[in-house]
């Protein structure tokens, strides 16, 4: 029951940067003159400030998830680029389903399938942001997807949480076989860590064995772009061209004498806009050896 070119991103914990590879991932495949879905389905809403759109309650989707309306898609939030808006209304989603299935109704795979059914033909890409901690949600996501990514950090908590969706993953499949692992995404280990990416390396080569690979492209540690590019409701490509901005209004102040105002904290975001850029090559090429691994299958 997987829909084409549909992405979920997941982990068994939070923070470790799965809003970020989503909106940044579908902001530069939409740049690319791709046409690309959104779909938020944390109740924390945060794809609303990395892409800058007004926060959203989740009311709407909630709505259309168990009702016979549309997704409610926020449209063009960049050229090309398409959102359906979470937020804290998806909290009831748990309850609501249990409700339903009690009552024999379709589960929430099922109704998920049947709404992008209706609309993935227009997009070349669809990618689901999905919670840590809810297992309906996170179950649906893969049960309609064609892959999924798991990004980590060093930590033994980010690992541990690569277990519990590896476990998910296994248990999916069995629904959906057509579930691939594209990969895994390295966040937060610096540049000059090679010890410590080759520890956390193997440590991923132990739970997930030789079922997904681990992506080439790592994505570094800058708090300040982060900070950046959420105040500013910026992807890390457009902080870049923001930053090359910021330092001139910093040269003209230092020559006239004058104070700068405002301005950003990053001097300088062009390698994190690299390591984004190949992050979605990589996923591209992946999704697309995916998709003829499922068809010779099919």
């Amino acid at each position: 029951m997987s829909i084409h070119r549909t992405v979920t991103v997941a982990q068994g914990k939070g923070g470790v940067g799965k809003t970020s590879l989503v909106s940044n991932i579908g902001g530069l495949t939409a740049a690319a003159g791709n046409r690309v879905l959104i779909l938020d389905f944390d109740q924390q809403g945060n794809v609303a400030r990395d892409l800058g759109y007004t926060p959203n309650s989740g009311d709407d989707l909630l709505t259309a998830l168990i009702t016979a309306a549309p997704l409610p898609i926020l449209r063009n939030v960049r050229d090309r680029l398409d959102v359906v808006p979470g937020g804290p209304a998806l909290g009831d989603v748990a309850a609501v389903m249990a409700s339903r299935a009690q009552r024999g109704g379709e589960d929430l795979a099922d109704v998920l399938e049947a709404k992008l059914s209706a609309i993935a033909d227009d997009y070349d890409l669809i990618l689901i942001d999905t919670p840590p901690g809810d297992r309906i949600i996170v179950t649906a996501a893969l049960t309609v997807s064609r892959a999924v990514i798991i990004p980590t950090r060093p930590d033994e908590a980010s690992i541990d949480g690569v277990t519990r969706i590896a476990e998910r993953f296994v248990d999916v499949r069995e629904r959906n076989p057509s579930l691939r692992l594209a990969g895994v995404v390295l966040f937060a280990i610096a540049s000059r860590t090679t010890r410590l990416e080759r520890d956390v390396r193997a440590s991923l080569a132990q739970v997930l064995g030789d079922a997904a690979p681990v992506f080439t492209t790592r994505i570094r540690h800058l708090d300040s772009a982060a900070a950046d590019a959420r105040r500013r409701g910026l992807l890390v490509h457009e902080l870049e061209e923001a930053s090359i901005t910021d330092r001139a209004a910093r040269i003209s102040a230092l020559r006239s004498g004058t104070t700068p105002t405002g301005g950003l904290y990053a001097r300088d975001a062009s390698g994190l806009a690299t390591d984004y850029e190949n992050i979605a090559r990589e996923l591209l090429t992946r999704v697309a050896e995916i998709e003829q691994e499922v068809t010779v299958a099919s």
